[in-house]
């Protein structure tokens, strides 16, 4: 990332007389995309942003940085809290958004206990989230699945008939979710990676959600067994609400905001989905690693072990 470069962009798109930009680094966090913190002086005046921009590779599900900004602009309007949207610049490609106050390290967000007053905020934004249903202006990029559980399944199994290696545990639990997938036509805008580490937190506020390289049509079960699945609690495992809050409290704070019944049988099928498809991404992630040397790609390869022991458990 070129200071000069971002300072120019930003001056094109405010029509800034001067734009300084100072303190640009890293953050930590985010395996699949990267993202650079920074101060912009302009005019004189500081203001706080991310620039977000593709890592050297990535996994098949992740949208273009364009696609994600559509998403975010798209959340945006329809109240979702997350980091304004502000630029794009299609050359690099990057965009840039206001920064969040507060953390979203998952370990250290259960740390503390049970946070019930942040999941019902978090139920309330993933209502809003739900709120977006297709047709939507600006996001006909999205393919419309005909029934999201099934289709999702046929995904997966595609994936693994790529893979050079058995995965017999993983063969399993398709085969279950073969036998359970409903079939559903309400379709509504999915987060696809709604959980604890993909939310900025201060205290018991939530500011934003972060994360939409994922996004897409599908079945608002999924984005709550995502939410609930064990592999998201962050060793807080009592705590099935993302490690943060009784899972009921949860559903029913969604029920109360989205005016929706949710079936509670459909959330474990989609979080036994939500195993398989955190499994298919560790494998993805493994392969990425050959290209993109990484310590993060290559832990999250060694997650793939216990995703399949919960997929033992869950396909039962």
């Amino acid at each position: 990332m070129n200071p000069a470069d971002i300072a120019a962009f930003i001056r094109a798109q405010t029509g800034a007389r001067t734009v300084q930009i100072d303190g640009l680094e890293r953050l930590t966090g985010g395996a699949i995309q990267e993202n650079f913190g920074f101060i912009a002086i302009i005019d004189g005046a500081a203001h706080e942003f991310v620039l977000r921009t593709e890592a050297r590779s990535k996994v098949p599900e992740s949208h273009s940085i364009a696609e994600q900004f559509a998403l975010m602009r798209a959340a945006h309007a329809a109240g979702v809290p997350i980091a304004e949207p502000l630029w794009l610049n299609t050359a690099a490609p990057y965009f840039i958004v206001r920064r969040l106050a507060g953390s979203a390290i998952g370990a250290r967000m259960v740390r503390d206990g049970a946070k019930p007053a942040l999941a019902i905020e978090l139920a309330r934004a993933l209502a809003r989230i739900h709120s977006i249903v297709p047709p939507r202006a600006g996001l006909g990029f999205l393919p419309l699945p005909r029934y999201p559980a099934r289709d999702a399944v046929a995904l997966y199994r595609g994936y693994l008939d790529r893979e050079p290696d058995p995965h017999p545990a993983l063969e399993w639990g398709l085969r279950a979710l073969d036998r359970r997938a409903p079939i559903s036509r309400d379709i509504v805008l999915c987060h696809r990676d709604f959980r604890t580490g993909n939310y900025m937190a201060d205290g018991d506020r939530l500011t934003g959600v972060l994360d939409w390289e994922f996004a897409g049509w599908g079945d608002p079960h999924e984005d709550i067994g995502w939410f609930c699945a064990k592999c998201w609690r962050f060793g807080a495992v009592a705590l099935e609400a993302g490690g943060i809050a009784e899972r009921e409290t949860f559903i029913h704070a969604y029920e109360a905001a989205s005016g929706r019944a949710i079936d509670r049988a459909q959330v474990r099928t989609w979080e036994l989905m939500a195993h398989v498809r955190w499994a298919m991404i560790a494998l993805h992630q493994t392969a990425r690693r050959l290209a993109e040397p990484s310590l993060e790609l290559a832990l999250i390869g060694r997650r793939l072990p216990e995703l399949e022991y919960e997929v033992l458990q869950l396909a039962g």
